[in-house]
């Protein structure tokens, strides 16, 4: 990807969120697709920050939503999801992703905290199972890890994504919002929720066609 990609997208998600773990493989089908044409820029989002409570993950209406929304869509994108036996907060799986960015390795620790949490159902609020998520990933450190959560070394980074997010009206995940590189955020076209891929392309196409007119 070169430095100055025509369009930016900038993706809010979190990592208890089913439907951003459902929309992760469009946006990597859109990155291979239109690869120089867009930057993906991945943004901290907490669903759940203190001092709100986290979803009880027996309560009915968490496996009526389960059976009727994310069930049907994770089998129609070929995803194995199931409903986890947890609700963490997700504050320090968010630094976690912060800290794995500065070590080159983002996407890596990305997907791997969607799957640890919606496909093994591990607790990734839990320091010890994040280090241990880390220690699966080559060139990251756990210890490193680890020291890095206990200093809230990368608070500050998630906290900042999460004000602009409040900034621009973002009160859900997943949303995208495309615009031209350094354009203001007003400019920005949002797409909101698990978009299916041709309406992200057509969006996609259509902003490129804009922006080089």
């Amino acid at each position: 990807m070169n430095a100055s990609p025509t369009l930016r997208v900038d993706v809010w998600s979190d990592y208890v969120c089913p439907f951003c773990y459902l929309e992760l493989p469009e946006i990597q089908r859109l990155e291979g697709q239109f690869n120089d044409q867009i930057a993906v820029v991945w943004r901290a989002f907490e669903l759940r920050p203190e001092p709100n409570p986290t979803l009880d993950p027996n309560a009915q209406y968490l496996h009526n939503t389960w059976n009727r929304t994310v069930y049907p869509l994770a089998e129609n994108r070929g995803m194995k999801l199931k409903l986890p036996p947890v609700q963490p907060r997700s504050r320090k799986a968010q630094e976690a992703a912060a800290f794995a960015e500065t070590h080159g390795r983002f996407n890596a620790m990305h997907e791997a905290l969607f799957r640890a949490f919606f496909e093994h159902g591990r607790d990734i609020g839990d320091i010890e199972v994040l280090c241990a998520v880390a220690a699966e990933i080559d060139e990251l450190d756990p210890f490193d890890l680890r020291q890095a959560l206990e200093e809230n070394r990368y608070t500050a980074e998630v906290l900042d994504d999460e004000q602009l997010a409040r900034a621009l009206g973002i009160n859900g995940v997943p949303i995208m919002v495309l615009r031209a590189q350094d354009a203001p955020w007003e400019e920005g076209l949002p797409l909101r929720g698990a978009v299916p891929y041709d309406m992200l392309e057509t969006a996609v196409n259509e902003a490129l066609v804009r922006l080089r007119s």
